[in-house]
């Protein structure tokens, strides 16, 4: 088990996965987290509000927003090469059919619920025009805005989430560590019916006299109980308590969205080929992709940024490490994905939402007893 305090505690003191003895491959970058790969932020805005019956459009509210910046905040308008891979088309990630095309997108990524995912999109628009007005005085903008479902525990239809949240996530937005669990976006979100939502994980990848950084980030809402793995212990059987709670019945709507980063020079193809990695890293805990699942992929990379904004007329140049080396980055992101979603499960606390729907936190005293925790966790 690692010593590195940002391994195992959250910001705000939540445990991580490793701080229960729970082991990992590979090795973590120094804040275990997406911002280990330099100039890539993350910012949120949570809003919890209300207890009780549904009452649309009041409450209660347990939703947000997530914002990663692939830049620095000057930089934005800079594009970064890009990938994205959909295992299961459920879902929305918009600006996908741009990074389809030109391997590339620019300005920050959004993750939020369902039905606010065109206010985070748009309050990116907003935001930019605020922040970089240059970025868009000759030219238009697709920022690239992803969900998953939280209509179980927030009043999805009473679209809470507003340009002034979205603008909050984006103003706050900072390298170093940061929160998991209930945060951002991931408020509202279910994962093998335990409370999850938000989390991350990197990995250094050494290469040649380069040392390198592969982060993830996940929005995690899927999966069904009986197929909860933890590094390969079938934790599912053992865990049919405690469960979800419903004062409505829960329909089954399980997403993730998660987003790979690097400083890895790559060129468009090859982050493509890392995101379709990711689903490897969701199966290592007993993801399986089920019909209703929307478990689409985003990976880019910060590097080659002359290139990426090569100008007209000129031969443009790009560095990449050669697909014949490219085993490593994926193992990392393997890796970093598996213990992200894990993160996200153990950095939470037990949640009622509407009509009383309670989702329970996976149960921190089975962690220490069946990973052989000695020490006291907080």
């Amino acid at each position: 088990m690692t010593g590195n305090k940002q391994h195992l505690t959250t910001p705000s003191g939540k445990p991580r996965a490793r701080s229960y003895g729970i082991g990992f491959d590979g090795k973590p970058g120094p804040c275990n987290a997406i911002t280990d790969v330099p100039g890539v932020l993350v910012g949120y805005s949570t809003l919890i509000s209300g207890d009780g019956p549904l009452v649309v459009g009041t409450g209660p509210v347990r939703t947000g927003v997530t914002a990663i910046l692939p830049r620095p905040r000057a930089d934005l308008a800079t594009p970064v090469f890009a990938g994205v891979f959909s295992q299961n088309g459920n879902g929305e990630l918009t600006g996908s059919h741009m990074i389809e095309e030109t391997g590339a997108f620019n300005f920050p990524v959004t993750i939020t619920n369902t039905h606010s995912c065109g206010v985070s999109r748009d309050g990116t628009l907003r935001w930019m025009q605020r922040a970089l007005p240059e970025a868009l005085d000759s030219a238009w903008g697709l920022p690239v805005a992803a969900e998953t479902y939280d209509g179980f525990l927030n009043d999805i239809n009473g679209h809470h989430l507003t340009f002034d949240h979205v603008a909050e996530a984006l103003d706050g937005a900072t390298s170093g560590p940061i929160d998991e669990g209930s945060v951002g976006g991931g408020t509202g979100m279910i994962t093998f019916g335990f409370k999850a939502g938000s989390g991350t994980a990197s990995r250094i990848v050494p290469w040649q006299d380069q040392t390198l950084t592969v982060g993830a980030f996940v929005q995690s809402n899927f999966g069904k109980r009986q197929n909860f793995t933890i590094r390969g212990l079938r934790a599912g059987p053992d865990l049919a308590e405690p469960a979800i709670r419903e004062g409505t019945p829960r329909a089954e709507k399980g997403s993730i969205i998660a987003v790979i980063a690097t400083d890895a020079p790559f060129l468009p193809h090859q982050m493509k080929r890392l995101a379709r990695r990711v689903p490897l890293g969701v199966a290592m805990t007993g993801g399986f992709g089920y019909h209703s699942s929307g478990d689409i992929f985003l990976a880019f990379t910060t590097a080659n940024p002359g290139a990426a904004l090569a100008p007209a007329g000129r031969i443009a140049n790009a560095a990449f490490i050669p697909d014949a080396d490219i085993d490593p980055f994926f193992d990392a992101v393997i890796q970093s994905v598996e213990e992200a979603i894990l993160n996200a499960l153990v950095a939470n606390d037990d949640m009622i939402g509407r009509d009383g729907n309670f989702v329970p936190a996976l149960p921190k005293t089975w962690l220490k007893e069946t990973f052989g925790l000695k020490e006291k966790v907080g």
